[in-house]
């Protein structure tokens, strides 16, 4: 693992954190709440110029950026001060209407959701090939001692051309692989044709504990792999494409979270920032080397996929997050009353505790990934 690895991952998440600021940062003008500092990059402050009310700054560290508004500190103040709501000015972030403060709170991830449709969009423009099997499997339990395979004990035979999974036609191989693995330890129904004829099999999927994905034991056919092509799509297509794309992996991900429940390994399921930063640069690097083309495709789809799990990772109702704040605020607007200080500090200790435990989890899960499975290069 090179320093250049880590500084493309470091530089790629810090985009995304920042285009997630820029969301708040847009909401809050268009709202009336005053942005005092608006700034690409965290720690001190390299240059800066005041434009109206805010700070406009460029930082140090390239780890995003961050959006600070008028009033961020009311709340604070009002714990301290044992007040028995937040006081705020009226351009202030606790002095705006709660559906503004909601507006404001959701306009961050908002613009996760946004950036990763752009990102879908574009590569389904530019197209790319890639190398797939074809559809006709064998069994894993005959080509591999100790391997298991319900499709085997299900009736399945090598040989057998898989036409359709739960109904959706299949083309290649990596359109099988996709469709099982979002149905870890469920039943699916799995149609092939054998000797011209067709025949479906349902039976209940394997868990993968350290993935969380669904597994039924068939191998692809290695001599029948060919490179195939995604798209390119035409314009409005390809934005068709990429709203496709985009509703389709926040369900896949809405999939895996509900997987982490199931018995998954989550050190090994779950990866943290160290993990996720040097698999962005990787994936740069490795892009790039193959070509302009495939690295600019390979590195939107991973950001696509990062920034659709900074959406739903920060619309979780955590205190801490935007999601606690987008739930406050409607909290507020429905009850017509603010929510008292203390009510909100105590609430808050959930949130802490949850995060803390989800980042020793994803801590944990890189320390084994760099130490015990050789996760350098």
């Amino acid at each position: 693992m090179s320093a250049l690895t880590i500084f493309l991952g470091i530089i790629c998440l810090g985009f995304l954190v920042f285009f997630h600021e820029l969301g708040h940062f847009s909401a809050a003008h268009l709202c009336g709440v005053t942005v005092e500092a608006f700034s690409v990059g965290m720690g001190p402050v390299l240059l800066h110029h005041r434009h109206g009310a805010t700070d406009y700054r460029i930082s140090l560290i390239p780890l995003g950026g961050y959006c600070a508004m008028k009033g961020e500190h009311d709340y604070q103040d009002a714990l301290e001060k044992e007040l028995p709501e937040i006081q705020g000015a009226p351009d202030s972030f606790y002095g705006v209407h709660p559906l503004k403060r909601l507006l404001i709170a959701f306009s961050g991830p908002l613009f996760n959701i946004i950036f990763g449709f752009i990102a879908f969009f574009i590569v389904a423009l530019m197209g790319y090939p890639y190398l797939s099997a074809g559809t006709t499997v064998s069994m894993a339990d005959e080509l591999y001692e100790g391997m298991s395979s319900p499709a085997h004990v299900a009736g399945m035979q090598t040989g057998d051309r898989i036409i359709a999974v739960d109904g959706v036609p299949v083309d290649d191989f990596d359109a099988i692989v996709e469709a099982v693995a979002v149905h870890a330890d469920e039943d699916i129904t799995i149609t092939v044709e054998r000797d011209g004829i067709e025949k479906s099999f349902t039976f209940r999927t394997e868990l993968d504990k350290e993935t969380g994905a669904g597994r039924v034991g068939i191998v692809a056919q290695m001599d029948s792999v060919v490179e195939r092509h995604y798209g390119p799509f035409p314009f409005f297509p390809a934005i068709a494409e990429g709203a496709r794309q985009t509703v389709r992996f926040i369900a896949l991900t809405f999939k895996s979270i509900a997987v982490l429940f199931k018995g998954v390994d989550v050190t090994k399921a779950v990866s943290g920032p160290a993990r996720i930063t040097t698999m962005l640069g990787s994936t740069v690097q490795e892009g790039f080397a193959a070509g302009t083309h495939i690295g600019i495709v390979s590195t939107l789809q991973f950001l696509a996929l990062i920034s659709i799990s900074l959406f739903i990772t920060n619309m979780l109702p955590v205190p801490v997050l935007d999601g606690g704040l987008i739930l406050f605020a409607a909290i507020e607007w429905i009850a017509r009353r603010k929510m008292p200080p203390k009510l909100l500090y105590y609430i808050q200790f959930v949130g802490i505790a949850i995060i803390a435990a989800l980042f020793v989890l994803a801590i944990a899960g890189d320390l084994r990934y760099f130490f015990f499975q050789g996760g350098t290069e």
